[in-house]
């Protein structure tokens, strides 16, 4: 698994570079195309069970052929999870999702996963943000970046 991560990192770092190479030194311009990404849903979280349902949005003005959220809890994953596909996990505290094409002023769809926290905390921070963005320019990286305070009760909370 962690070969596999560290492989998925390379190539979404080598994919931010080849982008980055286009851009005409010193011109200040880029010739990425530009996207707006937000995640909106809800959580909640009983006896250590999180489940999480959101869905990915383009306010554009591109298009964006795939791109990555990750999902990062404030306290460890149980060891074992089974996860949705499009999902992998990145880390002992977090997962990471495709959200797949999102068209320019589109919602794409949902993303529907539960994880089991090690033990059974009275309350999690649950932070996402946009990890790789398909090659895409967000200049408005304040709604694809969220925290949310779940507590041990049950009941959804909206973001």
């Amino acid at each position: 698994m962690r070969t596999l991560m560290r492989v998925w990192c390379a190539v979404v770092a080598g994919a931010g570079l080849v982008v980055g190479a286009g851009s005409p030194a010193g011109a200040g311009v880029s010739l990425a195309p530009e996207a707006d990404l937000a995640y909106h849903g809800y959580v909640s979280m009983a006896d250590g069970r999180v489940d999480v349902r959101l869905t990915p949005r383009n306010h554009g003005p591109s298009a964006v052929a795939d791109a990555t959220v990750r999902l990062r809890w404030s306290v460890p994953l149980a060891d074992r999870q089974s996860l949705p596909g499009g999902c992998a996990r990145a880390d002992v505290r977090a997962v990471v999702c495709r959200t797949g094409a999102l068209a320019a002023d589109g919602l794409g769809e949902e993303i529907t996963l539960a994880v089991r926290l090690r033990g059974a905390p009275a309350e999690v921070m649950l932070e996402f943000e946009t990890v790789w963005g398909g090659g895409a320019v967000d200049g408005n990286r304040a709604n694809d970046r969220q925290r949310v305070l779940v507590l041990d009760t049950g009941d959804s909370y909206v973001f």
